[in-house]
């Protein structure tokens, strides 16, 4: 794997080649060799919360004709798995993941959930390592092309802590519960929980994916059709 090409392929050239390692180490690879270093969850979990200030902003600044909750979707929109999986592919972020055998033999190169996880990851590495700026200017290279274009997807986790919030008392978390299956198809199981009362429970081949169910689950138990 030549990383000096994945990184003329971002656009960014790293100080500290580390972090892209980390970003490109998925958690099969990492088990199977032993690493000392630790694969892209981290990473991806930072990922997440940089794209989330980046597009909030750029819409805020940019969409500023459209209402909060249409922006509040786009938002969502770009930072699902299925939009993620695209921005992927436009780099071929695949071929540069490290994976297990047991990945590499079953299409994990090809799979969404292990592309976008990654994608994040890499915005993280970005972020990390040379600040916000250089992140954002790689995040808008994607982010652009999909603002302007109206939101068919549905994000059952904004609607629901929409409805949540008008109640300060109340807090909405999402928890983690099992997660089973090999490596290349896992499966999280999710509750949704308002306080300590669960109100949802999901299942889906990511973590993100069994959230959005267990949300679903829940409108559904309110009476919000889907």
């Amino acid at each position: 794997m030549i990383l000096s090409e994945f990184e003329k392929k971002i656009g960014y050239t790293f100080k500290n080649i580390t972090y892209l390692e980390t970003a490109l180490t998925h958690s099969s690879y990492a088990n199977e060799k032993q690493l000392s270093r630790d694969c892209n969850e981290r990473l991806e979990f930072l990922g997440d919360s940089v794209l989330g200030v980046i597009t909030a902003d750029y819409f805020y600044h940019n969409l500023n004709h459209l209402p909060e909750g249409e922006m509040t979707k786009r938002r969502a929109a770009c930072a699902c798995e299925k939009s993620l999986y695209g921005f992927a592919k436009e780099i071929d972020l695949g071929q540069y993941i490290m994976l297990g055998k047991g990945e590499e033999n079953t299409g994990g190169r090809n799979r969404a959930s292990i592309l976008a996880d990654a994608f994040e990851a890499v915005i993280a590495a970005i972020y990390l390592d040379g600040g916000l700026e250089k992140a954002r200017t790689f995040v808008l290279r994607f982010v652009k092309k999909t603002a302007n274009q109206e939101s068919t997807f549905r994000d059952y986790k904004t609607e629901l802590q929409e409805i949540i919030q008008k109640n300060p008392d109340e807090h909405l978390t999402y928890v983690l519960v099992s997660e089973s299956g090999p490596d290349h198809d896992k499966r999280f199981e999710v509750e949704g929980r308002l306080n300590s009362n669960i109100i949802g429970c999901g299942v889906g081949r990511s973590k993100k994916l069994a959230e959005q169910a267990a949300a679903k689950q829940a409108l559904e138990l309110m009476g919000i059709k889907s």
